[in-house]
């Protein structure tokens, strides 16, 4: 079913040099390279505190009124999208805000339930794409899978995402706001309500390709003056981007996930071209030396694999014995996850018992193992189905290696 979002309209941001007036002042005001819509507006949430601090300052403001502004945004207990609901702010500021900047940067568009719970959040964007989000209820949480970039330029082949190609990165303030709206919009705010308590960047995008806005994001979301997420709640996927991986650890709090989902180069070359350019020794021997990382506040020690089985193709016995034979020395968890299909794919998902058994065999060799069940597959919202493609032609599909010609569809 769905939902359509009236929360009012957007316009299309762009970054520029905006010159405002202060009411108060009636000088010209600079705010330089700061992120505005094109009426000018200050997107507030495209800024570091750093930044908010200097713009609160070009408006004349003291800087405590930055510390106000930012609680208002980013408190879960607050997440106003308006500056009319930020009352222990004066009636002249709230004005002269509302002339020289704006909170959201992004509208509701629609949501989608499926079957399950699952429900897939569109967003609008100011240059009308659209990205989602997954909310995913379970028992003892609830979390929400954000999107990095419209599209994505990596072209994993078994993805629906990558039939977009990239489109473009995500701003800071898309990528934030994914959270504070969800949590605007769908948490329950009464005692021992639902509410969102994971975060993963597991949505539209190569978030390490992304990698300044989305280690900005993860400080915000994990900081106790932003949203106040733990730093074990929040976790970022990568298809295996070295040197970005390595920046990742050093800036960011944040868990780390690898979709890994082979287990020979051959394979891997196949399905994740990335792979071409950072090999699974590269990738693997990166990993052991980064993990754990034990800097005060960004502990973490171990990382997670995610591995997607398709039939036929890296499902079998003997990549099970070389998953335990690379991950050795890699303090890590294994996530086998069931491919979900979606329409043009060559592949198909493996048999519930060949999953079964697989991780069977990873567990008895001592490897940490869970089996992610697929979620909101009715509508589309599950792991490797967002996005839409459109009109604009899709990236190339890569040689299928003569191993597998014949043994999925169109080999």
């Amino acid at each position: 079913m769905g939902f359509l979002g009236v929360f009012g309209g957007m316009t299309g941001f762009r970054r520029g040099r905006a010159l405002c007036v202060a009411p108060e002042l009636n000088t010209e005001l600079t705010v330089g390279s700061l992120p505005t819509d094109e009426n000018g507006r200050v997107l507030l949430k495209n800024l570091s505190r750093t930044k908010l601090d200097e713009f609160v300052a070009s408006l004349g403001e003291k800087p405590f009124r930055a510390a106000q502004l930012w609680r208002w945004m980013y408190h879960p207990d607050s997440l106003v999208g308006t500056f009319e609901e930020m009352t222990d702010l004066s009636k002249a500021l709230r004005a002269k805000l509302e002339d020289h900047a704006r909170v959201d940067s992004l509208t509701l568009n629609d949501t989608h339930v499926a079957r399950d719970g699952t429900r897939k959040i569109t967003y609008k964007l100011e240059d009308g794409g659209i990205i989602e989000s997954v909310w995913i209820p379970a028992d003892d949480r609830v979390t929400l899978c954000i999107s990095s970039q419209l599209g994505c330029a990596l072209n994993c082949q078994f993805c629906f995402t990558a039939k977009m190609g990239l489109r473009r990165h995500l701003s800071l303030g898309e990528i934030v706001d994914q959270v504070v709206l969800s949590k605007r919009f769908f948490d329950d705010k009464h005692e021992n309500g639902r509410r969102i308590t994971n975060i993963v960047f597991m949505g539209m995008g190569e978030p390490l390709h992304n990698t300044e806005n989305v280690i900005q994001a993860t400080n915000i979301l994990t900081s106790n003056k932003g949203l106040g997420l733990s730093h074990n709640k929040v976790t970022v996927s990568t298809s295996g981007l070295v040197p970005e991986i390595v920046r990742f650890f050093k800036e960011s709090p944040a868990n780390l996930a690898v979709s890994l989902n082979a287990t020979t180069d051959e394979i891997r070359d196949w399905i994740m071209p990335i792979n071409k350019k950072y090999d699974l020794a590269t990738l693997l021997g990166t990993l052991k030396t980064v993990v754990p990382r034990r800097e005060d506040g960004k502990a973490l020690k171990k990382i997670f694999f995610e591995y997607v089985l398709l039939k036929g193709v890296n499902d079998t016995m003997d990549d099970a014995k070389r998953i335990v034979q690379l991950t050795s020395g890699i303090p890590c968890k294994v996530n086998l996850i069931s491919f979900n299909p979606h329409s043009g794919t060559e592949f198909e998902p493996s048999q519930p018992e060949t999953m079964k058994r697989f991780g069977r065999y990873l567990a008895l060799k001592g490897v940490r193992v869970t089996t992610r069940t697929s979620r909101g597959e009715d509508e589309m919202a599950a792991c490797g189905q967002l996005g839409k493609p459109g009109d604009k032609p899709s990236p190339p599909r890569t040689k299928i290696p003569p191993t597998f010609e014949g043994k999925v569809k169109g080999g």
